[in-house]
């Protein structure tokens, strides 16, 4: 099985900035594309960042301006660094990762973080 273990987040003043990062661990798998959405109290999960195994990155555009997406193909991380906070900034963040594995067969397989909150406050 491979899971996902989140860290970072926590409490932000406004203006500041958060660094989340993400670790992928298991048997005998490869990460294909691996990034982090974001939910907002009363709304929909939404996409803020993903990296594909080419290094191909993608950013919503309410944050690829004061967003930074790196990723460690050999340690099967990655690192969401985001600046100039504000409140609207404030959400439980998760990890995401997709790509096959091939114990104990073949498959490929999608997963999710617990979740970690951040939020946007003075």
């Amino acid at each position: 099985q491979v899971q996902l273990v989140e860290s970072g987040g926590g409490l932000v003043e406004p203006g500041g900035s958060l660094r989340l990062t993400c670790a992928a661990s298991g048997t005998s798998f490869r990460i294909t594309l691996m990034g982090w959405y974001r939910q907002r109290p009363g709304e929909e999960r939404e996409l803020v960042a993903t990296t594909t195994i080419d290094g191909d990155t993608d950013y919503a555009n309410s944050v690829k301006e004061r967003c930074t997406l790196s990723s460690d193909n050999a340690k099967n991380t990655v690192n969401l660094v985001m600046d100039d906070l504000t409140p609207e900034d404030t959400a439980v963040y998760y990890c995401n990762a997709e790509g096959e594995t091939w114990y104990p067969r073949r498959s490929d397989f999608i997963r999710w973080g617990q979740g970690t909150q951040v939020t946007v406050s003075s």
